[in-house]
């Protein structure tokens, strides 16, 4: 700093101004301390700096699978919220969600110098009383039923399924057949239940559950099993992956959508109103998930304090040409 400085003709405090982009520099003293930092190759020891300020403007995420669309997303609106507020994100990605790989992931995310951590976790973790996240950095969970212990970011899950279940009932269907994700999934779990609870209430026969793995192969192989149910008229898919898969196998068995089956997806990926026909599904906000959670994350940085509990984002219906009354008499 002290030769930029002799280079440009100006004070070391100049030139840790212009290092750190404050306003109040003459923009001709500005451009000579660029010149000067460039000539001599200078870059700004941002370790030093964050040592001097206490705060290293870096989040870290840990992220279980990159394999689900719907935590790319989360990872990537988080990464973004996180830019605009001018912090970085440093990513850990972990094989097995186990007590050891998370608190691995913590000591090495702590030697990486970050100031909070978010965890992208689907599946049940938090919930053993076994484990545990340090106490002595800020932490946000994603996906979690862990409110009452950490705070907690979460999409409507319920909501969106209740919703999904609703309109199909509202078109005329008897009933609505379920294709679940996995059984360790948050998201699966709570959109499970939702759809039970709804068809419940509403006095509806509830049908076997069937399981997909979030992927289009796995929805293809429920899709075969469920074009052989005569009496399934409509189906509830997790994710619209599976909702895929479905729509390729009960067109292969010559179960027209939504002509015989009705088909509802959730996530509302780019791809859905492509599909064939365009899928009606339940959309999630990554956007304002990420946001939310990068939020929480520098409110515990500045004013370090934690403040359990779950905050949910709300989704909302996108109907398309997917679904439609039953065939037949309905109701």
């Amino acid at each position: 700093m002290a030769d930029v400085a002799r280079r440009a003709g100006v004070s070391s405090q100049t030139v840790s101004r212009v290092a750190n982009g404050h306003q109040g520099v003459v923009e001709k003293t500005r451009e000579q301390v660029l010149a000067a930092m460039k000539e001599l190759g200078y870059r700004p020891n941002s370790a030093a700096r964050a040592l001097k300020r206490g705060e290293f403007r870096t989040i870290g995420i840990i992220l279980f699978t990159l394999s689900t669309t719907g935590n790319v997303r989360t990872l990537e609106a988080i990464a973004t919220s996180a830019a605009e507020q001018g912090y970085a994100t440093t990513l850990l990605p972990v094989a097995i969600p186990t007590q050891d790989q998370v608190r691995g992931a913590f000591t090495r995310l702590g030697e990486l110098a970050v100031d909070a951590i978010i965890v992208i976790m689907e599946v049940h973790l938090l919930d053993a009383a076994t484990v545990s996240l340090p106490p002595d950095v800020g932490v946000v969970v994603v996906d979690s039923n862990a409110g009452d212990r950490y705070s907690v970011v979460d999409t409507d899950q319920a909501g969106g399924a209740r919703e999904a279940v609703r309109h199909l009932l509202g078109l005329g269907h008897r009933t609505v057949w379920h294709l679940a994700g996995p059984e360790e999934s948050y998201a699966s779990q709570h959109r499970a239940d939702a759809w039970r609870a709804t068809l419940r209430e509403a006095g509806r026969e509830v049908p076997p559950l069937l399981r997909g793995d979030w992927s289009a192969e796995s929805g293809y192989r429920a899709g075969l099993r469920l074009a052989r149910e005569p009496g399934c008229t409509a189906v509830f898919a997790a994710n619209d992956q599976m909702a895929l898969g479905l729509l390729r196998a009960l067109h292969e068995s010559g179960r027209t959508v939504p002509g015989q089956v009705s088909v509802v997806g959730f996530d509302d990926i780019p791809d859905a109103g492509s599909y064939l026909p365009p899928l009606t599904t339940v959309r999630q906000d990554f956007a304002e998930v990420g946001r939310r959670c990068v939020e929480g994350a520098l409110r515990q940085i500045r004013e370090h304090t934690e403040e359990p509990g779950t905050t949910l984002v709300p989704t909302r219906i996108v109907v398309r040409e997917s679904t439609a009354p039953p065939p037949g008499p309905a109701g």
